[in-house]
């Protein structure tokens, strides 16, 4: 029997990730996009594995066309492989299937359930991080129930079509100083390069999120570990 709070206790209760003064949100997060881990030849949950080895420690999966049954086996295959390696699983819009599946959160967008709402599927505990694309969208965001705020696209990209332009490093940076001043840590997403990575953390973000990139080689464990080296040797 489901409570009428949302939660269904047969499901276990996930590990608190809020972000804390003790916590700070990995500074790489891979995202395990369904449809473009397929165009390269790869499952979700072997990409979710390269990641994981190569030293990614904050996963997001986004898959806007899956059928549920489908998404909510995958997500369960890579929550628990992210087990093994003490690593958080965030959920791409489905607050439901974050919860059914044991992961750690959920990431909506501007035209996804909102973050007040989707608490009410996923607890006060689960990490929620909002997609935000101008000036006026992220101070609205400031004032949600939020664990971590995405503000893109940061460079132009063609693998995830937000329909706005791209905001570059000084709304970054501005961006940084609003967020901090919030406590909130700030994750950027959109064109991001490895060439460009270490310029978007030195700008301000907290987290670089990272699609194409991470799968511009044929080898995504190797790619991920260049990434965390660059971006750590900013911090």
């Amino acid at each position: 029997m489901v409570r009428e709070s949302g939660f269904d206790p047969r499901v276990p209760k996930p590990k608190s990730r809020i972000p804390t003064a003790e916590f700070r949100l990995p500074i790489l997060n891979a995202i395990v996009d369904v449809e473009a881990a397929e165009r390269f030849g790869w499952t979700p949950t072997d990409l979710a594995r390269a990641f994981l080895a190569g030293g990614a420690r904050f996963l997001q999966l986004r898959a806007k066309h899956l059928a549920g049954a489908a998404f909510l086996d995958t997500a369960k295959a890579i929550v628990e492989l992210a087990r093994q390696f003490d690593a958080m699983v965030i959920v791409n819009d489905r607050a439901d299937i974050a919860r059914l599946s044991g992961a750690d959160g959920v990431h909506v967008g501007q035209e996804d359930l909102s973050p007040r709402a989707v608490r009410q599927v996923v607890g006060a505990d689960a990490v929620v991080g909002l997609s935000t694309h101008t000036v006026e969208q992220f101070e609205r965001a400031l004032e949600e129930p939020i664990s971590y705020v995405a503000t893109g696209p940061v460079f132009g990209t063609t693998t995830k079509h937000t329909g706005y332009e791209a905001i570059g490093l000084e709304r970054v940076a501005a961006a940084a100083r609003r967020a901090t001043a919030r406590r909130l840590p700030l994750v950027a997403i959109g064109g991001i390069t490895l060439e460009r990575a270490a310029s978007v953390v030195a700008a301000g973000a907290t987290s670089v999120a990272v699609i194409g990139d991470l799968l511009a080689t044929a080898d995504p464990e190797g790619q991920t570990r260049h990434y965390l080296r660059i971006l750590n040797s900013v911090t």
